[in-house]
């Protein structure tokens, strides 16, 4: 196959996230190194924050490169707000939904010009307008969605039968249609279930839904091993050709590459690992809510009681939630990182999460949920406290904490909307259910002891699936084969009816 590979040329369509664009570089190595011809199409901004990673993979003979895109300036957006979480206000959403259906335009422009012209597309499905793109030049397009199987088959369930529209906000109700029963309250399922969302939102988010029709499959962050009951259930449900090519993360061997996964840290790692090595194996808690946490100031300062009351040590990501000068007033006027010295770590903004949760002496990780960070921590061996906030977080804390029994649930009630809703909502989890669920999660117990072994078993799972002969691996290999058959299939015609 390695001589045909590089007739094949991958582009790929990434939503302009953190969640969405990190999973997707990742995939575009992992092309790469089976010597496939890959190019990412995304704004100057977002690619200046893979440019060290994507270098080191060049200089090594991997052909990948950038398709520069000008982000819209008339999307009405402020200079340099190229990324979801460089949104300064959330009335700005719509903008940003409105700057990405701009982009089709200079995207199909360039297309015309793409030599050697893409084999096929691989677009994250929130960039909806990559369907009618694929399907006037007769590409074919294959969807990353970035989430489980687990995920798509929820959600496919509930639209299909739409259950939840008969029940009450806080009334729980089973999920048809999946291996275990699974139960949710429509309060912690995802935007595009609530009538509350918002208007700009919920038609994007119908967009979405629509693009996904005539899809030619689908590319999945997972490996089978992990949810194999919901791999062939949902292969089963919708008939399309699934690929579950991860965790992809693992393409990250090098120091430099889990240092830099994402974006450029805003501390020292070398500062971070030199104080986790002076820590006992197993004895630090990491707690992360991803790239845009929203939690409002008196839920941070809540949790930030509950890590002081827990004395045990801690590493924090503090985004700042949405009004960060507020929590910054509290960390300086509560004196909280003086209360902490010595045993917690405070770390605004970007973290290198990988190469932390990596580290021997993290023995817990409080999390949100995302389906990146819950993919980190199962390839770490991590057990993790469930806090989910938003999307399909709450859909992940059921695979997490019911059906692999690797994780406790922290008790976040309910699912936030993108605006106000979240200053309303004020604190949803007590510092004392904080507490309790880090001691669980930390304490060396029976029960504990069987949740780190189960979790340490899918981290070699994981390790194996992605190396040569593994699941992954194998699927990788079988979606390549696949694109070749179709460039065959589509020159040979040509071909055969000669000048």
């Amino acid at each position: 196959m390695a001589s045909q590979t590089h007739e094949i040329h991958f582009l790929l369509v990434p939503f302009m996230a953190p969640g969405h664009l990190i999973p997707m570089i990742d995939i575009a190595r992992l092309l790469a190194r089976r010597n496939v011809a890959v190019t990412i199409a995304t704004t100057h901004q977002n690619a200046d924050r893979f440019t060290s990673v994507i270098d080191r993979a060049t200089s090594s003979g991997q052909p990948i490169r950038f398709l520069l895109l000008e982000f819209p300036s008339e999307a009405g957006l402020p200079k340099g707000c190229e990324n979801v979480d460089a949104i300064p206000s959330v009335n700005l959403i719509g903008n940003f939904f409105t700057a990405i259906n701009l982009l089709q335009q200079p995207f199909e422009k360039s297309l015309k010009e793409m030599r050697p012209p893409p084999s096929c597309m691989v677009c994250d499905k929130h960039v909806p307008w990559t369907a009618n793109t694929a399907s006037r030049f007769g590409i074919p397009r294959i969807l990353f969605d970035g989430m489980s199987c687990f995920t798509l088959l929820c959600n496919y369930n509930l639209h299909k039968t739409e259950v939840y529209k008969h029940e009450s906000d806080n009334e729980p109700f089973v999920v048809p249609g999946m291996p275990h029963q699974v139960e949710f309250t429509k309060a912690q399922l995802p935007a595009v279930f609530h009538p509350a969302t918002k208007e700009e939102l919920m038609a994007f988010l119908e967009q979405i839904r629509a693009a996904e029709e005539g899809a030619y499959g689908v590319l999945v962050n997972t490996f089978e091993e992990l949810e194999s009951e919901y791999v062939r259930a949902y292969r089963d449900a919708t008939g399309d050709k699934v690929w579950c090519i991860g965790p992809v993360s693992l393409c990250n061997k090098e120091g430099s590459d889990k240092a830099e996964r994402g974006n450029r840290a805003s501390v020292d790692e070398n500062k971070i690992l030199k104080w986790l090595d002076s820590r006992p194996p197993r004895s630090v808690l990491y707690i992360c809510f991803g790239s845009i946490e929203r939690m409002t100031p008196s839920q941070l300062i809540e949790l930030g009681l509950a890590l002081e009351a827990s004395n045990r040590a801690f590493i924090w990501v503090m985004r700042g939630g949405y009004k960060p000068e507020e929590i910054e007033k509290w960390l300086t006027e509560y004196g909280f990182e003086d209360k902490v010295k010595g045993r917690g770590l405070v770390i605004r903004g970007w973290a290198p999460q990988v190469l932390i949760l990596s580290h021997p002496a993290v023995g817990g990780f409080l999390t949100h949920c995302g389906w990146n960070s819950t993919l980190e921590g199962i390839c770490a061996g991590i057990p993790m406290a469930t806090w989910p906030l938003i999307a399909e977080q709450f859909y992940n804390e059921k695979l997490i904490v019911q059906v692999l029994k690797i994780g406790v649930r922290v008790g976040s009630p309910m699912a936030t909307l993108f605006g106000e809703e979240e200053e309303k909502l004020g604190v949803m989890v007590k510092r004392e259910n904080i507490e309790k669920a880090i001691e669980k999660l930390m304490v060396e117990g029976e029960e504990g002891q069987q949740r780190r072994e189960r979790t340490q078993k899918l981290a070699v799972m994981a390790e194996t699936a992605v190396e040569e002969g593994g699941s992954s691996y194998h699927n990788l290999t079988l979606l390549i084969q696949d694109i070749i058959k179709q460039v065959k299939d589509k020159t040979e015609p040509t071909l055969k009816q000669g000048p």
